[in-house]
């Protein structure tokens, strides 16, 4: 038996159930793991209320996480007991030990934190497939990252300084733009207090962003087309406010001509070799320092509720984790 949190029916935060749950020995090709720290995401909520449907009822919640391999299944060959590991998969996530497929597990460098290596491998490799492959960011490009004090916001903010481009910043409040601030972002709009369109013109001298990075969907999609330049590219990867709605794809032309993208993580790492090569690029980001990660807030497993009420409420900042 080990503790996980269960989602029996879909609803509200009430719906996580801690609990006993059985865990058989890893089948072939697996691995288990005893987990140390479980990365907090928006996707969480999402599955937990139904905007993205899981298999089966009731399911293990959590996206990513990391740990130690403490057995492994019949054929695997290239992970052993005690060895440190990440990974990012759908589900399966909130619990204190698991079986997982042993080709969706990288192993975490030495100088990469077990805390780290939970937050890295969703938020982490989010923003590198978004960084490098989604829209290829280069010096003197110009991006606009919303909810950049966020878990992803706040590495994507370093990640492009890191590459030479101007970054500017949308966040709900004081606190909040300080942050931002102080991990890359050139500008900081006060989306609460200001027309951030109008400053976003403003600060670009009417020249308008290269691309968009827009995780918070339904609130922000009209206003993120009249930022981007003529030709760039509207990045729609995540729906914290809700879906963004049907639109014309005239709407695209009338803003110059624009390209838009939803893509997903399990498009970029499908293969083995890629998310050895994203894992590789973002670990390496690290321990170079080029991005700090952020870990602002920790909470017991079992007090999921009670994260998930804070993540929804726009209280926490950076990136969370959850504690087995």
């Amino acid at each position: 038996m080990t503790k996980a949190v269960r989602v029996h029916q879909v609803g509200g935060p009430e719906a996580l159930v801690y609990e006993s749950v059985e865990l058989t020995p890893p089948g072939e090709g697996e691995v288990r793991i005893r987990q140390h720290a479980v990365g907090l995401n928006f996707i969480d909520v999402y599955f937990r209320t139904g905007l993205y449907k899981a298999p089966t009822l009731p399911f293990v919640i959590g996206n990513e996480a990391a740990g130690e391999v403490v057995a492994v299944g019949p054929h695997v060959t290239n992970f052993h007991p005690g060895d440190r590991v990440a990974y990012y998969s759908n589900l399966g996530g909130y619990a204190t030990e698991r079986n997982i497929e042993a080709a969706k597990l990288v192993k975490l460098p030495d100088h990469i934190t077990y805390e780290q290596g939970a937050v890295l491998m969703l938020k982490g490799l989010t923003v590198w497939y978004l960084l490098h492959k989604t829209f290829k960011v280069e010096p003197g490009h110009r991006v606009l990252i919303h909810a950049a004090a966020g878990g992803i916001g706040l590495l994507a903010c370093q990640w492009a300084r890191a590459l030479g481009a101007h970054a500017i910043g949308t966040v709900g409040s004081k606190a909040k733009a300080d942050l931002a601030l102080a991990n890359g972002c050139d500008h900081v709009i006060l989306y609460n207090e200001e027309d951030w369109v109008a400053r976003v013109k403003q600060i670009s001298r009417n020249e308008l962003c290269d691309v968009v990075y827009d995780g918070v969907g339904k609130a922000t999609f009209p206003g993120s087309l009249k930022c981007i330049k003529p030709r760039g590219l509207f990045v729609s990867f995540g729906n914290a406010s809700g879906p963004v709605p049907p639109f014309a794809l005239a709407e695209l032309n009338n803003h110059g001509s624009l390209f838009a993208t939803r893509p997903k993580l399990n498009d970029y790492v499908g293969t083995r070799k890629e998310l050895i090569e994203g894992a590789d690029t973002l670990f390496s980001a690290v321990i170079e320092g080029k991005l700090h990660v952020p870990i602002n807030h920790a909470y017991a497993l079992k007090d999921a509720a009670k994260a998930h009420i804070d993540l929804e409420g726009r209280v926490t900042t950076g990136a969370s984790i959850l504690k087995p």
